[in-house]
């Protein structure tokens, strides 16, 4: 099944990292994709009325699943733990994936970060758990990201009963 997916992710340090492995993804018949939007895209979301946040939540809207790639700054982008929150409070199924192996054409391999996933915190009798306890983590590079990535997405979605 054709799943609708929110991308949430650092802009700025892994973008070229993220269109590959967005791009491995869109060219086979099984994805289906959220637009990813540009660095000019973005200034000019940032100054609309209600900017980035109104943002988020157009892009949420009739999604089911909110994948989060992260490398090695992604843990303390602000608006990638908006998004993994609100994401968490619409019920939407939730997973990460490490890319910091992914090369960057330019770069290469990156130092590996904090799994954002690890920020949010719920309680559960008593007990604080954080989201990477209660959703999946991948590796693109190590656990076949390429091939996988249909299949991580639908057992997120059937984890949420979407």
């Amino acid at each position: 099944m054709a799943r609708k997916v929110f991308f949430s992710f650092h802009y700025k340090r892994d973008v070229r990292r993220i269109v590959q492995v967005r791009n491995s993804w869109v060219v086979r018949a099984k994805g289906e994709t959220q637009p990813f939007y540009d660095a000019a895209e973005f200034e000019e979301v940032k100054k609309r009325a209600g900017g980035i946040e109104k943002w988020i939540e157009e892009q949420l809207k009739g999604t089911s699943v909110t994948v989060v790639l992260f490398g090695a700054e992604t843990y303390d982008r602000e608006w990638v733990r908006h998004e993994i929150k609100r994401s968490y409070e619409l019920k939407k199924g939730l997973l990460a994936i490490d890319i910091h192996k992914v090369k960057d054409p330019q770069l290469g391999a990156d130092v590996q970060g904090r799994n954002p996933l690890e920020y949010w915190h719920v309680d559960q009798n008593g007990t604080k758990v954080p989201l990477s306890k209660l959703y999946k983590t991948y590796d693109w590079c190590d656990d076949n990201g390429y091939n996988n990535i249909s299949d991580w997405i639908e057992a997120a979605a059937k984890a949420v009963g979407r």
